[in-house]
């Protein structure tokens, strides 16, 4: 019997362990990928927008020069304080089904290589993210091979013309990369230049590079339909237009998978899809059931974020050993 089970090796499911481990209760982590993996599948040369010291957990500073770490540096900085806390990671291992017992605790099952394995745990925590859900579009053609909703670096995109969905930070700093390289971006955004979330260090150059033709930018106006080498495009007065794409990258966002939480039976919230929990212990209405991290948000992922998810755990770390008490 395990005293905590943590779903998830991110940033906030880290979190949460080690305050487990500071309050005395040892806590397993399952993680369905490799450690911190919604930061691996960043772009390679992505900057956060928080400072080192927002992204510091379990008291660990975060060395950098830089005023916004990288992606690498993150990723070091994650590894490196999981194992100087000897953390208990268990990495493509995915948990695939949570249940309360009538006895009152988990049974946590998981799936590691096609091999089942079944745990027992006096609590669960979930914090599994959301960057393996991306928001899909549900246009034809979609699941074309040459679409994509990630994106990681411009060097494959050289010579290419590149539509890019979507309009804010995602969007802007990919398009600035591929006009870098040599690429063709266009961007494709459903809205106007006031409601564009774009990083206030980056909003001149990028509307600089527009200005200069080096990213062409389609403000009121969707992709309706991609075809190979081509999409269509709908602009708000009712016009349409083909333009040729190389490359689809449509980055509109992710949303958290809450398939173990509803499974487990705790309820959420019909509006947005939020677990109803208590903010003070981060509880569900399942007992002995937690939420950390951005799973705890709405549809909207950016309501949570390491700065504010890194918190987390603490609270069911104080829950937890009040209970005990």
């Amino acid at each position: 019997m395990e005293d905590v089970i943590v779903v998830g090796a991110g940033p906030c499911g880290l979190a949460a362990a080690i305050a487990l481990q500071d309050a005395g209760i040892g806590a397993v982590v399952i993680e369905k990928y490799n450690l911190v993996h919604s930061i691996y599948r960043y772009p390679t040369n992505l900057h956060f927008f928080s400072t080192p010291e927002l992204l510091e957990i379990g008291g660990y500073p975060f060395p950098t020069p830089h005023d916004k770490p990288t992606r690498r540096e993150a990723l070091e900085y994650y590894r490196n304080v999981a194992q100087r806390r000897k953390l208990d990671v268990r990495p493509y291992e995915e948990a695939t089904l949570i249940r309360k017992t009538a006895e009152g605790f988990f049974l946590v099952e998981t799936e590691r290589h096609g091999i089942k394995r079944f745990y027992e745990s006096r609590a669960v925590v979930v914090a599994t993210g959301y960057f393996d859900r991306p928001n899909a579009i549900g246009i034809p053609g979609e699941e074309l091979p040459h679409v994509s909703h990630y994106f990681t670096e411009a060097h494959p995109y050289a010579g290419t013309k590149v539509a890019i969905i979507g309009g804010n930070n995602s969007a802007v700093d990919a398009a600035m990369e591929l006009s870098r390289v040599g690429a063709e971006p266009f961007v494709v955004y459903r809205g106007d230049a006031a409601k564009q979330k774009i990083k206030p260090w980056v909003r001149p150059l990028f509307e600089g590079a527009v200005a200069k033709g080096a990213i062409g930018m389609l403000y009121n106006a969707q992709v309706v339909e991609i075809q190979p080498g081509r999409v269509r495009i709908r602009h708000a007065d009712g016009s349409a237009e083909t333009r040729d794409a190389d490359f689809v990258l449509a980055l509109t966002g992710f949303r958290p998978d809450r398939t173990l939480l509803g499974g487990a039976g705790a309820e959420t919230k019909p509006e947005t899809g939020a677990p109803v929990y208590d903010p003070e212990t981060m509880e569900t209405t399942v007992k002995g059931l937690y939420v950390a991290g951005v799973v705890a948000s709405g549809e909207d992922a950016n309501e949570v974020f390491i700065e504010t998810g890194r918190h987390h755990g603490t609270a069911i770390a104080r829950h937890l050993c009040a209970g005990r008490s």
